[in-house]
């Protein structure tokens, strides 16, 4: 009697059990993906500047000195966002800067740095855009000069400029260091904005970190160590409540692009990976370059 009505009973709740415990593996990569999407700045590139702009359907302007970029649509829409990508297609865009299609993504998309990202990362970040409510919106058309509408141009830019591969922790730098590192260098690239560019729009590999104007007359500063120039006076209890709160030494409050990031980025982060991504920023090489103030 106990044996007969104990095998029932474990095929009733074998099963069961076994999805409760997949169904949590699956919530926590979604929660993940969620963490991973603020911390890689993509809310301020996908989601418009408006107060009823729908969340990641695309349209907020990127200004360069090529032209006006536009965030596209990442939501699960299956005709004007990503719902028909598979997660390949994804890990390939991301890796790759190439598009289902075969096509080169311009670098306004930061795939130079999200090329570092982990598998897993890039797993969970999948995940999390799957949960997102589809929004039917067109992508806007790019307004470009006239020489960077020719996309087959972008395969001589990757040949100069990028460099696929996964983030390689330092073995002789610390845990926290490098986590700072991999935050900086592949998620929330901020040598993309922080950097000046070559004339053919690379990252000049003599000056990351060192500040430049944006092509919309934002200054973006130089935040390595310099104390002249750049972050070299500020102690890292200020760093650490800039990205928090957007509250600088002074008792201003950032503004423009890096408000932004602030607000919809590094805000939303842990106060350890805040403290990482310090700790990565302090021990940058000082670097002496003065930004001109913003127009």
């Amino acid at each position: 009697m106990a044996a007969a009505f104990l095998f029932p009973f474990l095929l009733v709740t074998g099963p069961g059990t076994a999805q409760s415990s997949e169904n949590a593996e699956v919530s926590e990569q979604v929660r993940q993906g969620e963490y991973l999407l603020r911390a890689g700045g993509c809310v301020s590139c996908h989601t418009e500047k408006t107060d009823d702009a729908p969340f990641l359907a695309g349209g907020r302007a990127i200004e360069s000195p090529f032209g006006t970029f536009y965030g596209p649509n990442i939501t699960p829409d299956p005709d004007t966002g990503i719902g028909r990508w598979s997660e390949e297609d994804f890990a390939r865009a991301l890796r790759h800067g190439i598009s289902p299609r075969g096509r080169h993504y311009y670098p306004a998309f930061p795939y130079t740095s999200y090329t570092r990202m982990r598998s897993e990362d890039i797993a969970a970040l999948w995940a999390y855009l799957q949960t997102v409510e589809p929004v039917h919106r067109e992508n806007r058309e790019h307004e470009l000069v006239w020489y960077a509408g020719f996309r087959p141009g972008l395969h001589l830019w990757k040949f100069l400029h990028f460099r696929p591969g996964e983030f390689e922790p330092r073995p002789d730098a610390t845990d926290e260091w490098n986590r700072g590192a991999y935050l900086s260098r592949a998620l929330a690239h901020c040598a993309e904005c922080h950097s000046p560019r070559t004339r053919t729009g690379g990252l000049d590999p003599q000056r990351l970190y060192a500040g430049a104007r944006m092509g919309g007359g934002d200054a973006m500063p130089n935040i390595t160590p310099d104390r002249e120039t750049g972050i070299g006076r500020w102690r890292a209890g200020h760093l650490l409540r800039y990205l928090d709160l957007g509250m600088d030494p002074d008792g201003d409050f950032a503004g423009g692009a890096m408000g932004d990031v602030i607000s919809e980025g590094t805000s939303h982060l842990t106060d350890d990976d805040r403290r990482a991504l310090v700790v990565y920023l302090r021990a940058l090489d000082p670097i002496e370059n003065r930004v001109p103030p913003a127009d």
